[in-house]
């Protein structure tokens, strides 16, 4: 009997100090002086890690205030956090892999690491089972993608490297290049413009490594529609393009004042 009184006055004096600590984290939640959050919220970690037992309740409390943290500062890495993960962190086998991190209900939630069988790993943050936030996706091939993810796909803006040297740096949808990017080739050539469905559409610039450029319209990766060809040597030609060819008349405005023309079939 003693001992079960003693134990309940431990479990509400953890419980007071958790109800504490959660308060003082929701009022700093408000907050938008980092300076003034990061020390407070290093200090009341110290406090909960403390009060952490084998109560599963506890644990699910902390899961979620630690969640709410991630939210809030997804873009501000918190070493201090560490001890909060390490508190809760789990290993699960599933059939194409192994993943251990934070989980809640069940599912993995918060921040972890998946492994998968094939070779592949991702190191970033997980919502109701799936990649969402902030992550880093490490394929066997080298390849390695840097950025946002929404409900397991590539959304958001992101770094692309690949294996043979070229980057894309950009937005991303639907686990493709969609919206406005630069894509960086490893002969140093570069583009600058609109991407849809993984591909160079829209308006964009075109940066060949001798100095020149096109600036224009494209389609489906290739020139399409009106564009200027600007040449390194200070000439600029105008005219419109189909499937990446030159069409119809094109004219050129020479460094030295003349002007030629030209009918493409």
């Amino acid at each position: 009997m003693e001992n079960q009184v003693k134990f309940n006055e431990i479990y509400i004096n953890n419980n007071n100090l958790l109800f504490d600590a959660v308060n003082r984290l929701e009022i700093l939640l408000k907050e938008t002086n980092l300076q003034i959050i990061i020390p407070r919220i290093k200090d009341i970690i110290i406090i909960i890690n403390k009060v952490i037992s084998n109560n599963e309740q506890i644990r699910k409390d902390i899961q979620n205030l630690n969640n709410n943290i991630s939210e809030k500062f997804k873009n501000l890495e918190l070493n201090t956090t560490n001890n909060l993960i390490n508190s809760n962190k789990q290993i699960k086998i599933y059939n194409n892999g192994k993943y251990e991190g934070q989980m809640l209900n069940d599912k993995r939630e918060g921040k972890g690491i998946y492994y998968y069988n094939g070779g592949d790993r991702y190191e970033g943050y997980f919502k109701n089972d799936k990649r969402e936030g902030k992550g880093t996706y490490y394929f066997n091939n080298n390849d390695r993608y840097e950025g946002d993810w929404k409900c397991d796909k590539r959304e958001g803006k992101g770094i692309v490297y690949l294996n043979n040297g070229d980057i894309y740096e950009g937005d991303l949808k639907n686990d493709k290049r969609e919206g406005r990017g630069i894509f960086y080739f490893n002969n140093g050539d570069r583009y600058e413009g609109d991407w849809k469905n993984d591909k160079r559409e829209g308006k964009g610039v075109y940066y060949y490594n001798n100095g020149g450029r096109y600036e224009g319209d494209w389609k489906n990766n290739l020139k399409e529609g009106k564009g200027i060809l600007y040449y390194n040597n200070g000439d600029r030609e105008m005219g419109n393009y189909l499937n990446g060819n030159r069409i119809g008349k094109h004219v050129t405005l020479r460094n030295n004042g003349n002007i030629s023309y030209k009918i493409y079939n």
